[in-house]
């Protein structure tokens, strides 16, 4: 049996224009946040367990933030986090909104952090389409810069 090699390794990639070949800078990142706050869930002063590179739901293919944190008594992530570079954050930035503004997933807060500039983005559902400057969360209570 043969396969055809796809024309390009775009066509590999679904929402993400990195996936697995993200830099180490972004990964690095991803599991900083990651080793940083399953601690606080793992002793409950947060809710929701962090969990890096996880579709939205199961059973169908849907988007996939950089990291996530999943309320187990809900089934439904509350908070999501994307770590990009300076090109792609108005990508991400939107990406975060529209998850939230359409109300499909349940997540309430996104963040978006841009490695490059080293600033964080914050949106709250209802924040009207506004992104703010900021690392804090709402919903956690947290600083996330606190864990970079």
């Amino acid at each position: 049996m043969s396969y055809l090699k796809p024309s390009s390794i775009a066509t590999l990639v679904r929402e993400d224009d990195m996936g697995v070949n993200a830099p180490i800078i972004h990964q690095s990142v991803i599991a900083r946040l990651t080793s940083g706050l399953y601690p606080l869930y793992k002793s409950g002063r947060i809710n929701f367990e962090p969990l890096p590179e996880m579709m939205l739901t199961e059973g169908y293919s849907s988007p996939v933030p950089d990291l996530l944190l999943y309320d187990h008594q809900t089934e439904q992530a509350k908070v999501i986090i994307e770590v990009c570079q300076t090109n792609g954050l108005k990508h991400d930035t939107n990406k975060v909104i529209r998850l939230i503004d359409e109300g499909e997933y349940g997540i309430l807060e996104g963040l978006v952090f841009n490695y490059k500039t080293q600033q964080w983005l914050c949106y709250n559902k209802g924040d009207g389409g506004m992104a703010s400057l900021s690392s804090f969360s709402k919903i956690l209570q947290l600083d996330l810069n606190e864990f970079l």
